[in-house]
């Protein structure tokens, strides 16, 4: 049960982290344009 005082933290902080994570992906635009980098793999320039 001792344990629990434990995980309980670390998990919400694990998930902040993610969220945090997630947010900048978004916020640097990293997924602006997903098919265009699709196709670039495609394309032989």
């Amino acid at each position: 049960m001792d344990i629990l005082y434990l995980l309980i933290p670390l998990s919400v902080a694990l998930v902040f982290c993610i969220l945090v994570g997630l947010w900048w992906a978004i916020y640097r635009g990293q997924f602006e344009d997903i098919e265009a980098e699709g196709e670039r793999i495609l394309r032989d320039d």
